[in-house]
């Protein structure tokens, strides 16, 4: 093989990005049209490539082989393939997608368009939009029960969350909740539902056999305003026992018993703390912190901050490959 051609193969393989497999974080940074890829076994930024106009919802496919982040100002979701991190196709979502969850088998996703009032329902494989679904006045989180079932939309300026049928597309229960609702999730076992309210600096814990609340957590943070302590991102643990929740400009997330509902701890990670994921194992939570542009990691059984990561400029979603 000729001299430069060897030397052309050699500067190729410096220059490819590393394939990296469990517990690799993709972050992806608003302001900087990018997303940023961390290697959790080094802790370190390992590559940063361009995704569109202001990314924002970001997750992985079931099968870890497709990453999707909304391109809100491209008015798309973007697919790319996770081994080379190139792009693969755009996924009609409506106008300016914020945020969006995949179906339990990947086959669907939902997302929130905020200036239209509608949640579109994209099929993955056909590439194409099933229904777009009224609800309440900006609409932001998006939740899907374990079983696929419901879907759950909340709506900020409404402050409702919408419970919708997912084979008829329609409303069939409508929850109030604090003002401004920005997250929500489902316990592992479907059981209850847990809603984010960022203004209202609440969480309202439902049932979700009879849509009642069970419970209105609240926080208090010495030294720190009440009116900074404003609930956005959560985490539930897949055994049901803790519950995190992101506190906004107040710059911590709480630890909550899930059980008995009792706050644990405050943990001081970076500022305005937004949303959260656990790496495959769950021994580790990471925050996106938006003002100060990193990444905090939480060692949950120790409910401990070790380290904090830089990334772009405003960091808003994190996916982690299992």
């Amino acid at each position: 093989m000729p001299i430069a051609i060897v030397r052309h193969f050699a500067l190729a393989l410096l220059l490819t990005p590393p394939v990296l497999f469990a517990d690799t974080v993709y972050v992806t940074n608003e302001k900087d049209n990018t997303v940023s890829v961390i290697d959790f076994d080094t802790l370190k930024v390992v590559n940063t490539f361009s995704v569109g106009q202001r990314p924002r919802g970001i997750a992985l496919s079931p099968d870890n082989k497709i990453l999707y982040v909304c391109v809100s100002d491209d008015d798309a979701i973007r697919a790319f393939d996770v081994e080379n991190l190139e792009p693969l196709y755009d996924l009609p979502s409506g106008e300016n997608p914020e945020t969006f969850v995949l179906s339990p088998s990947g086959d669907r996703i939902y997302t929130s368009n905020e200036s239209d009032n509608i949640v579109t329902v994209i099929d993955t494989s056909r590439r194409s939009v099933l229904n777009q679904i009224d609800v309440g006045v900006e609409p932001e989180g998006v939740a899907i029960s374990p079983d696929g079932k419901i879907m759950i939309n909340t709506s900020e300026t409404t402050n409702m969350a919408h419970w919708i049928d997912t084979e008829t597309f329609q409303i069939f229960e409508n929850s109030l909740v604090g003002q401004r609702p920005r997250d929500a999730a489902f316990d592992l076992d479907g059981r209850r539902l847990w809603v984010t309210a960022e203004i209202g600096g609440t969480v309202s814990v439902f049932d979700t056999a009879s849509y009642e609340q069970i419970i209105e957590l609240k926080f208090k943070i010495k030294g720190i305003r009440q009116d900074r302590v404003q609930p956005v991102g959560l985490y539930l643990t897949r055994d049901g026992k803790l519950a995190f929740f992101a506190l906004g400009p107040a710059n911590h997330v709480a630890v909550v018993d899930a059980q008995t509902y009792e706050v644990l701890d405050y943990l001081l990670v970076g500022r305005r703390v937004w949303k959260l994921a656990p790496t495959a194992d769950e021994k580790f939570l990471l925050t996106t912190n938006g003002v100060s542009g990193d990444v905090s990691i939480i060692d949950i059984e120790n409910m401990k901050v070790i380290k904090s990561i830089k990334v772009g400029r405003f960091p808003w979603g994190v996916a982690v490959h299992e």
